[in-house]
């Protein structure tokens, strides 16, 4: 539980000053939250800088971190094979995880920071009872420009249309297959029909960012690279493949890995006009299209070309920590 709005931002603050972030401001700024009389001079140097203002989530490097992932939950209904194990993970109990209250507080804290979009994710967002809540209070936060999720899709269409009156924009639906074998193979679960019953729903509603996330792992599934790629040529989505990457127990092999260039090799072998499309220095995916594509395709270079030196995203975690690098073991506590 959070005690107290002043005892998350010292905590917050304290975190950043640690880093050397605007330390001279973040103490001025903690000493606002702690209820503090400012000196005349403090006042006035805070109220006429407004970069001041806004600049306690950038960086010593100079990036803005406008972009907050928030888990929802530790659960998920897949065991995805490049996820973790078969066996699954040692879980929080629910007493442990945020709770709504505490995901719209700390949501709240910072918007004002400068956090212009929220993703929720897991595990699996959808398995969260309270989403659609989550979702309306979120939606409702001023200088909050987009609420968007990233899900499986298994559960999607029972949930997708109070998720769209509650404010939710885009969705990131993981597909790691078009063939429903493969996917059981892949995910460990039977969930294709379900997943694609979601993604297809999403179109026919107009949501307005579509996009199938596809970790490719060599031998595979990396057999339907041109199959994915037909289906962005004809439909208003965005496809993109996902370097495969290592965590803990998912027996990554360099072998297994197609890096970027090699999944560009096979795209352009079938549409050699494929060409790429300029995004903004903060995107994950470099994204390509070629003429008469409906949609677009991504690819996520994790492993063989990364993009730390755009990254602007932070990430709370399903218990409430903090973590501004998704292969950081840092993490700092605001509960």
């Amino acid at each position: 539980m959070i005690r107290t709005s002043n005892r998350l931002l010292r905590l917050f603050f304290a975190a950043k000053a640690k880093n050397n972030l605007n330390a001279k401001y973040i103490t001025s700024k903690t000493k606002f939250a702690e209820g503090a009389v400012f000196s005349e001079r403090e006042r006035d140097v805070l109220v006429a800088d407004p970069i001041k203002q806004n600049d306690t989530l950038t960086d010593t490097f100079g990036r803005r971190h406008t972009y907050l992932r928030i888990s929802l939950t530790e659960r998920c209904n897949l065991r995805c094979q490049y996820c973790m194990p078969a066996e699954g993970v040692p879980l929080n109990p629910k007493s442990k995880l945020l709770t709504t209250d505490e995901i719209v507080t700390l949501a709240k804290f910072f918007v004002d920071e400068g956090v212009t979009k929220i993703r929720l994710t897991g595990g699996e967002p959808t398995l969260r009872k309270d989403l659609v809540d989550i979702v309306g209070q979120l939606s409702a936060i001023p200088g909050l420009r987009d609420v968007s999720m990233t899900t499986n899709g298994v559960a999607l269409t029972k949930q997708l249309v109070p998720l769209m009156r509650a404010g939710l924009g885009g969705l990131n639906i993981s597909l790691d297959s078009l063939d429903k074998d493969t996917y059981a193979r892949m995910s460990r679960r039977n969930g294709f029909a379900k997943a694609m019953a979601g993604i297809n729903l999403a179109l026919q509603l107009g949501v307005k960012s579509v996009k199938v996330n596809c970790v490719v792992v060599r031998d595979e599934n990396s057999q339907e690279i041109l199959d994915f790629v037909d289906w962005a040529r004809t439909t208003p989505l965005e496809v993109r493949f996902i370097e495969f990457m290592p965590f803990a127990g998912n027996a990554w092999e360099r072998k297994t890995m197609m890096s970027i260039q090699e999944i560009l090799n096979v795209i352009k072998s079938k549409y050699p006009d494929l060409e790429r499309i300029q995004g903004n220095k903060s995107d994950t995916a470099k994204l390509y299209a070629a003429p008469g594509f409906q949609g677009r395709v991504g690819i996520i270079s994790s492993m063989s070309d990364h993009f730390c030196g755009g990254c602007n995203r932070l990430r709370i975690t399903a218990d409430g920590n903090l973590k501004v690098c998704l292969f950081g073991n840092s993490e700092v506590s605001l509960r």
